[in-house]
């Protein structure tokens, strides 16, 4: 189907669960169109779907493995198929498994990098591409809205420990890449990194660590999931920001932790 100018439309990757459909349900109560994007988790993607559309009255399921090259570059063209653009992508999917310098192994690097910083590079070109295949040269298009790209990054990247080595590594490289894409694409595309700080908890923290844990930080308090999705929102509205990273952790980036969260 395709959609009228005036409706915007997101691909969220990573939207199933966790940071991804916070996200994608803030989006669609804000009115958007979201392509929910997942790998495994069907029956949670299905119900960020139907959430979504209760909200914003379109949604529609996209499946993809990240690490496979063919399947990311095959993703974009999927979501337009359905809804007739993509005015902006959230790069919220990632590969978070634990590895140390002493652990380390090409095959581990290579999967981070892989999904959590290569997909991203190519989405956000393909993103350019469409933008520019449909809106036309720069010059004609001085007072149309920009697409743009939000990257999900990490507050570790400000406040490093040697934990989790090949998931560090691939969110550098994201971050980097925030800045050789936000000058390459523009100015048909903004480019905009989020970093939260600790803002859901996992198997690896019990309820008690995790509330102890996420006020460590100077404001007494970290992010929490509907900071960083208002966040995303505030990047994707505002017009002049490119090339930089927002960190939503209430200053914990500030602080020294010597390892990662969950081995404190």
């Amino acid at each position: 189907m395709s959609a009228p100018p005036s409706t915007r439309t997101v691909l969220v990757t990573g939207a199933a669960k966790r940071l991804g459909r916070e996200i994608a349900l803030a989006l669609a109560k804000d009115g958007w169109q979201v392509a929910v994007h997942y790998r495994d988790s069907l029956e949670d993607a299905r119900k960020t779907v139907a959430d979504c559309a209760d909200l914003a009255g379109a949604s529609a399921l996209f499946r993809a493995n990240l690490t496979n090259e063919a399947a990311v570059r095959h993703l974009l063209p999927q979501v337009i198929a359905q809804f007739g653009r993509v005015d902006a992508i959230v790069n919220s999917a990632s590969t978070f498994e634990h590895d140390s310098a002493a652990s380390f192994s090409f095959a581990a690097m290579d999967k981070h990098m892989r999904s959590n910083a290569g997909a991203a590079i190519i989405l956000s070109e393909a993103l350019h591409a469409h933008v520019v295949g449909r809106d036309g040269p720069a010059s004609a298009q001085a007072r149309r809205p920009l697409g743009v790209v939000v990257n999900l990054l990490d507050q570790k990247l400000w406040n490093q420990n040697p934990d989790f080595f090949s998931y560090t590594l691939s969110k550098a490289a994201l971050e980097a890449a925030n800045t050789m894409l936000a000058l390459a694409l523009a100015p048909h595309l903004r480019v905009v990194g989020v970093a939260p700080g600790l803002t859901l908890t996992s198997h690896l923290l019990n309820h008690d660590k995790f509330e102890a844990l996420h006020q460590l930080s100077p404001l007494g308090r970290s992010s929490t999931a509907a900071d960083v999705a208002a966040t995303v929102k505030f990047a994707i509205d505002n017009q002049s920001i490119t090339g930089t990273t927002l960190l939503v952790d209430g200053g914990q980036h500030l602080m020294k932790f010597e390892r990662d969260f969950s081995m404190l």
